[in-house]
């Protein structure tokens, strides 16, 4: 069984749990942004914790099914066609053979998750499925043309979890990092309930946020290992928050840490959102 790409979209790779245990060898974990919308794929198709997914980035992805496929797409919502045809979002779909899958632009939010039962038998680097847009460690990023083998489905896909609905202001839960004694006195106290705009450059390295600068204490410091949701603060006073592809290292000051079950919410940030911090 496999799966071809006929067009990519903009960015589109594939992503497991990632490749943790490494960062002593700079090597980054990766893996899918979005945990909770990647997992709700693989359980609609009846996929185990670990296989595969297609992630897509804005632009969607089009794809041809070599043999019938079941499939399953969540995360930022978008229209999902099949042969032309309008199917759903969020449900297992069964394709027959040659069928075109068109996963189209996102409406809201930013990565789509598209699962196949059987998981996509891509060959793992250091043990994981997951492609690093940092370093490029693992497959490369999907390109027209490429053929992707599926692996052999396994049984009929539990009930999905309930779906979590967000608040219609996005907000992100800090608790203080290892240099939050960086921070002047009273900064700490200023970011709760502060709102800051996601920056255009943002990417699967880091949410670069814009908006009230947070003053810190003069000078720099040597490179500290760095870790998914460290949010490190420039000279600029605009906050980083480090994510799945994040460096091993780097040599400003964390002050924070975001709230891990916060951190799927970065993953659907457009540039231009705006989320409310929360230091409480």
């Amino acid at each position: 069984m496999s799966v071809e790409v006929l067009d990519p979209g903009p960015l589109s790779t594939l992503q497991d749990l990632g490749r943790p245990g490494w960062a002593h060898l700079g090597v980054a974990r990766a893996g899918a942004l979005d945990r909770g919308a990647a997992a709700l794929a693989r359980r609609l198709v009846g996929g185990a914790v670990d296989d595969a997914v297609v992630e897509t980035t804005l632009g969607g992805i089009v794809l041809r099914t070599g043999r019938a496929a079941t499939l399953a797409v969540t995360g930022a919502a978008c229209e999902v066609r099949v042969d032309g045809h309008a199917v759903g979002h969020g449900t297992p779909v069964t394709v027959p053979a040659g069928a075109v899958v068109i996963i189209g632009p996102a409406r809201t939010g930013v990565r789509s998750y598209v699962a196949f039962a059987g998981g996509i038998a891509a060959e793992p680097v250091l043990g994981s499925r997951a492609t690093d847009t940092l370093a490029w460690v693992g497959p490369p990023r999907l390109a027209a043309g490429q053929v992707l083998a599926l692996g052999r489905p396994g049984q009929w896909p539990e009930p999905p979890a309930a779906v979590v609905v967000r608040p219609r202001e996005p907000v992100m839960r800090l608790r203080p990092g290892p240099r939050a004694d960086w921070l002047a006195e009273g900064a700490w106290a200023a970011l709760d309930g502060t709102r800051y705009a996601v920056a255009p450059d943002s990417d699967r390295i880091g949410l670069r946020l814009d908006g009230p600068r947070v003053e810190r204490r003069a000078g720099e410091l040597p490179s500290e290992g760095m870790v998914i949701g460290a949010v490190q603060l420039p000279p600029s006073g605009q906050p980083v928050v480090f994510l799945a592809d994040h460096p091993p290292t780097g040599g400003y000051p964390v002050v924070a840490l975001v709230a891990d079950d916060d951190l799927d919410l970065c993953a659907q940030l457009r540039p231009g959102d705006r989320v409310v911090l929360r230091t409480g």
